[in-house]
């Protein structure tokens, strides 16, 4: 099944929460992002677990989220394509971008979580980039982000099929025939 579980990713701003809702109002099973949902959590209880105030407490708690979400589709899930934004090594790539060590532990739990080996990752667009409550980077953060996520998807054996810029549309009909391709 896990071979179905796609990640959506890429530096802040790319497009992909857009791409997913668009996915979502077709059908598809979407998954949203840990991060945005941690920051929210944290800013309302005024908590710790955010990246301008302790950020290793918030890869922390991204890194459990991820896991905890990942098994709960796995569990619930008996087929179908399911669409992340973002999977358990976006965590990693904050915690290398961050200096953060990753343990022997993490690295276990990362070989064990696997989603499908194409993960689609949406380049830096400036066009459509802004900040907001939750996003912060700046542009060339944003960039850096990107070539960060790409190397860290790499490292651990993922195929990287970078999604061009244009509609939403446009996008989700590259995935879903990038996907077809692979099936046949």
């Amino acid at each position: 099944m896990s071979d179905q579980f796609y990640i959506i990713t890429g530096g802040p701003g790319v497009g992909k929460t857009t791409l997913l809702d668009e996915f979502s109002r077709n059908g598809f099973l979407t998954v949203e992002e840990e991060a945005r949902r941690i920051i929210k959590e944290q800013v309302s209880i005024d908590g710790d677990g955010l990246p301008w105030r302790n950020k290793e407490l918030y890869a922390q708690l991204m890194f459990e989220a991820s896991v905890k979400t990942y098994q709960k589709i796995k569990a619930e899930t008996a087929s179908g394509i399911v669409f992340f934004d973002r999977g358990l090594l976006d965590t990693i790539c904050y915690m290398d971008m961050e200096n953060i060590p990753v343990v022997q532990e993490k690295e276990r739990i990362i070989r064990e979580i696997m989603y499908s080996k194409n993960v689609f990752i949406l380049p830096p667009w400036k066009d459509i980039y802004e900040n907001d409550t939750e996003r912060k980077q700046d542009w060339n953060e944003a960039v850096f982000t990107f070539k960060k996520m790409k190397e860290t998807y790499l490292k651990y054996g993922y195929m990287v099929i970078e999604v061009p810029k244009d509609t939403v549309q446009k996008r989700c009909t590259f995935i879903l025939d990038r996907i077809q391709r692979d099936l046949q």
